[in-house]
């Protein structure tokens, strides 16, 4: 049974989506930081009525991560939250009271997705875990996000982004040959685990909507970060290598990887046949389309080849241009991209056409802009201007709908610290 059912509260919330794909999906999200929070905000950026539970007293900690926006009476609001918690009601709930696990229970009746973060076994210490909720309602679809999984040796460890860097074999890779491994300068592990777990939400949510049964989707972050390694697993299974730091480069495509330019660095992967003979006609030495000794994209493959001969080659086209200039002179022809920070991609034209930076304007603190979405449907268009919710700023809303309580039963959930 969805929220439609019961009003549609979902237009309720401020700025939040009104016509999405997932409209109608109810989505209880008892998650914190990032890999949770992140996974429920692009299921509410699709349409979904997202629930954020929060203990009243121990609500999610990144409310307190900068930036942070200041309103004139004083009070913060943690930018990191609003982009992660966007189109999201806001409801207080503890758990570790009888009553909030009845609460609980009585919500996920009526809610199609559980989404949680926590370390596994945690929830079923709190007595709300898997089973007993899937009692409550056999269509759910439990969403868990951990750092090791729901089995396996490891399951019971707590863990980080960097935790499943390390763990997933990333860290090894990252880096430079001659220096220490460095990690991925995102959230990766998260982020990853993240967007996993959004596409098995969705495929369960199409098989209970086909069967009417419900299921577990177990996502790890180390799972997710393996999956990244590109060919370092079969590598090392044909090869016997243990893959190290490559610094830029391409384990075995050239050219491939970063080079200076007048400005700044460009990235230039001009590798194939079509794309070398190409290059060499717009840097003005078409000649050495047909050079015997580099004509073809095997030999190009060559270490010795390329350092010799590719790469000076290179560095003598872009040196002297600006990263603006060489886009001009390879326009759509060739693979080359000026390497941007983050103050030239949130100006960047192609990012404004694509609405992938929004701009949001909270009551009280101003506009915050953040990155916007990067799944464009035509028919249900995604909407991320949503508001993130204050620590159970909806909890009164959400449990007239959804729980049946009436006002004298919330104030004394209230009295008692349930809510």
């Amino acid at each position: 049974m969805t929220i439609n059912d019961y009003g549609a509260i979902a237009d309720m919330l401020p700025g939040g989506p009104s016509r999405g794909a997932l409209r109608g999906i109810v989505v209880l999200d008892i998650t914190r930081v990032v890999a949770g929070p992140f996974c429920s905000m692009l299921l509410a950026d699709l349409g979904a009525t997202v629930i954020k539970i929060e203990n009243p007293r121990d609500p999610d900690y990144a409310r307190d991560f900068p930036p942070k926006l200041k309103a004139a009476s004083g009070e913060e609001f943690s930018g990191f939250f609003a982009q992660f918690n966007r189109n999201k009601f806001g409801l207080t709930l503890d758990l570790s009271q009888p009553d909030g696990k009845e609460l609980l229970k009585k919500l996920v009746r009526r809610a199609d997705v559980v989404v949680e973060n926590f370390r596994p076994g945690t929830m079923d210490k709190l007595g709300v875990g898997y089973e007993t909720l899937r009692a409550q309602n056999p269509r759910l679809v439990y969403t868990a996000i951990s750092g090791y999984g729901q089995f396996g040796p490891y399951s019971r460890r707590p863990a980080y982004d960097n935790s499943a860097q390390a763990a997933g074999g990333l860290w090894s890779i990252n880096g430079f040959p001659d220096r220490p491994p460095v990690r991925v300068g995102t959230i990766i592990g998260d982020l990853s685990a993240t967007l996993y777990a959004v596409i098995g939400t969705l495929a369960a949510l199409r098989h209970a909507e086909k069967t009417g049964e419900g299921q577990m989707v177990d996502v790890s972050q180390q799972d997710s970060v393996l999956s990244l390694t590109e060919n370092a697993v079969v590598s090392h299974a044909v090869e016997g290598k243990v893959p190290g730091p490559l610094g830029n480069e391409h384990p075995f495509v050239k050219p491939y990887e970063l080079y200076p330019c007048r400005d700044g660095f460009v990235f230039f992967g001009g590798y194939t046949d079509k794309f070398w003979r190409l290059s060499c006609h717009l840097f003005g030495q078409p000649e050495l389309a047909d050079d015997p000794e580099i004509d073809t994209m095997a030999k190009r493959f060559d270490p010795e080849v390329y350092e010799r001969r590719i790469r000076p080659l290179l560095h003598k086209w872009f040196e002297d241009k600006t990263k603006a200039e060489l886009e001009e002179i390879v326009g759509d022809a060739v693979p080359l991209s000026a390497i941007k920070d983050i103050g030239e991609v949130v100006e960047d034209p192609q990012i404004a056409a694509r609405d992938m930076v929004v701009d949001v304007d909270y009551p009280d603190f101003g506009r915050l802009r953040m990155f916007g979405s990067p799944i464009k449907l035509d028919g249900t268009p995604t909407e991320p201007r949503g508001l993130a919710p204050k620590v159970g700023e909806h909890s009164d809303t959400v449990l007239r709908a959804l729980a049946d309580l009436d006002e004298h039963r919330i104030a004394e959930l209230r009295e008692k610290k349930v809510i």
